[in-house]
């Protein structure tokens, strides 16, 4: 009996009327042909006939053919993956920048959570952060029918390559993409990893929930996939989520499926946990890569009530969590502080240390206010130390208004993390010496340098295609062969190897300094945990200088 023949004879079985009504549409040719096309009745059981890659194309062939749906859709069991990737890469779903840090830190994978939390009996699997090889994590995914894999521009061809292998191991099984690189290429993703069946465009959260339902891909908003004759098929877009209460807790995913301790970031404390409280921000900066794709520019906000009941449930079921990170794009966005306030009265009460992310220019009252209530640290862009290039990237922000409130900051002795970015457009070698000396000036406790990437999807990239500082052969490069992010634009008066090696100049005039030595040997002396931390990350950072030297 032909293989054919095999699926036909064994689906009329599993299509009788006590099961599922499908009766009608067993002789339909063209839905035969793309359900055997899809690889399906030969060595499988009735039930995995309904699953996975072959139960999407039977369902999206009957909606195309115009067909109510034939079978009944059966959940698929889900498997959300951090693919293996370089080692120490810090690329996962939750990360604004992929790259192997100068202290080897993880984020947690937020955006993959997210979906999982709406997925009953899912899995979340971060895949680097569990240090798993390849063979590893292939032998955990054979077990499911769907999976669904962030990705991202630094960590494409790798994930492409996985999915590939995926294939091999569960010829039936769906596998789709998400993250801002899905979004802005669908087409290209599709066409250069043949082994990916759809990726999710827009916020994907409950794109993802109705794949893992089965139901028929052909019928879901914000989905790209290729069709049963092979041809990439872009569905409506799906609107922006404007109740952010409707998502569940991540806390809970977290706690269920990842190892808490095997997160850690060096300017927080140890253990922690970090999650949003709304997604896009209102600032315009074109280096930014989430509000000019997934989240937007909009600021859609959780309620106070809302977010302070996560932390509820993370003081009562992760009682060894020190410290809570709120990582909105800019928590402290100044059209949302009387919610800043509430919330932070809120963590007061709860006796709960935190951080967030914000801008420059938060007033005196709000940061007394977060203060008072249990803020410890401020993870701060300021950029540049140069008004022209701030002018230039959009940001919103001048220096005098940076400066006060570094100053604001350390009088009411809140911790600061600045960070940096250098290469952006306008910049010099004399502007590069304006930013370290900046940074010296205001004196965060802790800095992060990092180089200029035009990710595509931002102005930033669009810009440097416009102008020639983006070397089209090599197209967005952004990490080299170990993931260590590299500088991917020039300009003619100041090349990428001098934007490269001004990093390590940054480093070690900021850090290598007697007051500063001083602050962290201090912090140290305070605590032996403290000691053995700083020490660990001080052998990390000074291999990563000799490496940049090199």
């Amino acid at each position: 009996m032909s293989q054919a023949a095999a699926a036909k004879k064994r689906l009329a079985w599993i299509a009788k009327p006590r099961y599922f009504a499908m009766q009608s549409y067993l002789g339909r040719g063209d839905l035969w042909d793309a359900v055997c096309e899809a690889g399906i009745g030969h060595g499988q059981s009735p039930a995995a006939l309904l699953r996975g890659r072959a139960g999407a194309a039977l369902r999206s062939t009957a909606v195309s053919l115009a067909l109510p749906v034939p079978i009944t859709p059966s959940p698929l069991r889900t498997l959300f993956l951090q693919a293996p990737s370089f080692e120490g890469f810090d690329g996962g779903a939750g990360s604004r920048y992929q790259a192997k840090r100068e202290v080897k830190s993880f984020w947690y994978p937020t955006w993959l959570a997210q979906p999982a939390a709406l997925v009953p009996h899912s899995r979340l699997l971060d895949a680097p952060v569990e240090d798993l090889t390849v063979g590893q994590a292939r032998a955990i995914a054979r077990d499911y029918d769907l999976i669904i894999m962030h990705t991202s521009t630094p960590s494409f061809a790798t994930d492409a390559r996985f999915a590939a292998l995926l294939r091999q191991d569960n010829p039936q099984a769906l596998i789709g993409l998400v993250g801002a690189k899905a979004m802005v290429d669908p087409d290209g993703c599709l066409k250069a990893a043949g082994a990916v069946d759809f990726v999710c465009r827009e916020e994907f959260d409950f794109t993802c929930q109705e794949v893992a339902t089965g139901l028929p891909l052909s019928g879901i908003r914000g989905l790209s996939y290729r069709g049963a004759d092979g041809a990439i098929v872009h569905n409506l877009p799906r609107a922006a989520i404007e109740n952010m209460d409707e998502l569940p807790f991540v806390a809970p995913v977290y706690r269920r499926d990842l190892k808490i301790a095997n997160y850690f970031i060096g300017y927080l404390k140890h253990p922690y946990v970090s999650f949003y409280t709304g997604r896009g921000c209102r600032s315009k900066c074109t280096f930014c890569l989430w509000p000019q794709t997934v989240g937007g520019h909009r600021y859609r906000v959780r309620s106070a009530e809302n977010v302070l009941a996560e932390v509820r449930w993370i003081r009562q079921h992760m009682p060894e969590v020190k410290e809570v990170m709120f990582d909105d794009d800019t928590f402290t966005d100044t059209s949302n502080l009387p919610r800043v306030e509430a919330i932070a009265r809120g963590m007061g009460a709860l006796g709960m240390t935190w951080s967030c992310n914000a801008k420059a220019n938060v007033p005196y009252k709000t940061l007394k206010v977060m203060k008072d209530n249990g803020l410890r640290l401020l993870l701060v862009g300021y950029e540049s130390g140069d008004d022209q290039i701030l002018h230039n990237i959009r940001k919103g922000l001048r220096t005098d208004i940076a400066r006060q409130f570094s100053a604001d900051c350390r009088a009411l002795g809140i911790v600061i993390h600045g960070t940096f970015i250098l290469g952006l457009p306008g910049e010099t070698a004399q502007t590069i010496q304006r930013t370290i000396e900046f940074a010296k000036e205001i004196n965060p406790h802790t800095i992060q340098v990092s180089l200029a990437a035009p990710y595509p999807g931002t102005a930033l990239y669009q810009q440097a295609r416009a102008n020639g500082w983006l070397n089209e052969s090599e197209g967005a490069r952004l990490v080299n062969d170990q993931g260590v992010q590299l500088a991917a634009l020039s300009y003619p008066h100041l090349s990428r190897e001098e934007i490269f090696h001004s990093m390590e100049e940054f480093y070690r005039r900021f850090y290598f300094r007697p007051g500063k030595i001083w602050e962290i040997v201090r912090e140290m002396l305070g605590s032996w945990e403290m000691t053995k931390r700083r020490l660990r990350e001080g052998v990390e950072f000074l291999r990563f200088l000799r490496a940049h030297t090199a």
